[in-house]
């Protein structure tokens, strides 16, 4: 087949005042062919003929009208679906090696005659005018704390002008997460843009009417004087860049975990700092546009906005607090009052009378409780029959030591004579030291003896006496001898 190039070659050689055989011969073609195309006067390719017709019959003619009324009332079908009920309505008619061929017919119907799709539209940013920002789960790059994982999330935050990006770890798309992460990604620029774009948030829409931000969001903005917007409903795109930004952000932790050849961390500040150097390299090009970004930014008001939410509480009379739909116990000193609880994104604390009182882990997700066996093991000294059945029993096992201590101590001494030892042990706990008194149980565990609550307090006790600080007698220095040193250098000199 005579190709383009073989014809020009022959023209040129023709230009050149070639014979035409000696011109055929160097475009690698016969002197017939030459002939052709000089009286053509055109390439191959001009005069080649589209391929318009089926080179075999085409088996779906028979039910094509068929299938295009499916595809019609919904053109989300897959061909493989619509081929199962051909074969289905037609038994017999179609094998399943014609799938294909139905593949090829509605790929073409879609592109010829099928509805016209979504298109997205480019994006024309200005430096220092928008910011978007959402969560991201990245709990797939397996990273773990002292070889327990670390199930957690990033509040992603980008610049979409320059791509500048930062991120907060955090554990749940709370407002308090939200809020924090925001703050952080603001003060690290030093500055606002003028618009911010969220996914739509629970934490910033409001659920009963999705178009209004919430109270708590509107504050924000009025505080740094942002003007917010949302993408429209099961619509990731159009907040796009952020999410393009999650993608490659995963990828880059990704491969630098795999060159740091580890994916646990001693501490969570150490993962916190490997984060903040990933940043920092994905940063590192973008420098020229982020200078004009930070040039157009708004101001920083004078300080930063509270970020936590403030919830008055009254404690219930078994001591506890309903926080988020999850119970946090209180010292029972409180039983009755109402408290101010500071909600962050990661702890709680408990106010009264403008003094804080207590501060603990926020518990994650709905239904959950978390009980502090110090707040109320007084009261169950007085109350040894309510440990059996009391509905938290099991946090007022520390840990497993305890546990097996428990179960000694019933069997030793009777469930409720068990009961009354146990608790005099985890009061102990409470008043001395929770680690000494695990270490005084598993040594008695382990050594076979008598185990009672007065044992551990003995054992205790030893231990300290053992712990004694060393006295140190300090001998006075006699600096005389210098001085001899030096007379003696006097004479000598």
């Amino acid at each position: 087949m005579v190709t383009d190039e073989q014809v020009r070659t022959l023209m040129k050689q023709l230009q050149n005042g070639k014979a035409l055989s000696l011109a055929a011969a160097k475009a690698a073609m016969s002197d017939k062919t030459a002939r052709k195309y000089l009286d053509l006067a055109k390439l191959p390719s001009q005069v080649k003929l589209e391929h318009t017709w089926r080179t075999r019959k085409d088996p779906f003619v028979q039910h094509w009208q068929w299938v295009k009324e499916l595809l019609q009332d919904n053109s989300g079908l897959e061909a493989k679906t619509i081929f199962a009920a051909l074969q289905r309505e037609f038994p017999g008619k179609y094998q399943d090696g014609q799938l294909r061929t139905l593949q090829r017919r509605i790929k073409l119907w879609r592109a010829t005659e099928g509805p016209g799709q979504e298109v997205f539209f480019a994006q024309d940013y200005q430096p220092g005018q928008w910011s978007c920002s959402d969560f991201t789960d990245t709990g797939s790059v397996g990273v773990t704390i002292c070889g327990e994982p670390f199930d957690h999330l990033v509040y992603h935050f980008v610049l979409p002008y320059s791509n500048w990006e930062t991120g907060t770890i955090c554990f749940s798309e709370s407002i308090e997460s939200l809020v924090r992460g925001l703050q952080d990604a603001f003060w690290q620029l030093g500055g606002v843009t003028k618009y911010h774009r969220t996914d739509r948030l629970t934490a910033a829409i409001k659920l009963d009417d999705p178009d209004v931000f919430t109270q708590r969001y509107q504050a924000l903005q009025a505080h740094y004087g942002f003007e917010g917007r949302k993408t429209q409903p099961a619509s990731p795109h159009q907040n796009g860049d952020v999410e393009q930004a999650h993608h490659r952000f995963k990828r880059a932790l990704d491969q630098a975990l795999m060159l740091r050849g580890s994916r646990d961390f001693s501490s969570r500040p150490q993962y916190e700092q490997f984060l903040r150097r990933v940043f920092d390299q994905r940063n590192s090009g973008r420098k020229v546009r982020l200078q004009r970004e930070v040039a157009a930014l708004e101001p920083l008001p004078g300080r930063r906005l509270e970020d936590y939410r403030r919830l008055q509480v009254k404690v219930s009379g078994f001591s506890t607090v309903r926080v988020m739909k999850n119970t946090y116990s209180v010292h029972s000193r409180l039983k009755g009052q109402t408290v101010q609880v500071r909600l962050y994104a990661e702890h709680l604390e408990v106010w009264y009378a403008q003094r804080k009182v207590d501060q603990m882990p926020r518990l994650r997700g709905e239904g959950r409780h978390l009980i502090n066996y110090r707040h109320i093991i007084e009261q169950l000294l007085r109350k040894p029959g309510a440990f059996e059945n009391y509905r938290y029993r099991d946090c007022l096992f520390p840990s497993s030591d305890f546990r097996t201590a428990y179960d000694l101590l019933c069997m030793e001494h009777g469930r409720t004579g068990g009961v009354k030892e146990y608790l005099k042990v985890l009061e102990q706990a409470a008043r001395d030291s929770e680690c000494g008194v695990q270490a005084a149980l598993r040594s008695l565990i382990r050594g076979g003896s008598e185990l009672t609550a007065e044992a551990v307090r003995r054992l205790m006790d030893s231990s300290r006496a053992c712990d004694t600080i060393a006295q140190v007698e300090m001998v006075p220095l006699n600096l005389y001898g210098y001085d001899e040193l030096l007379e003696c250098r006097e004479v000598i000199s």
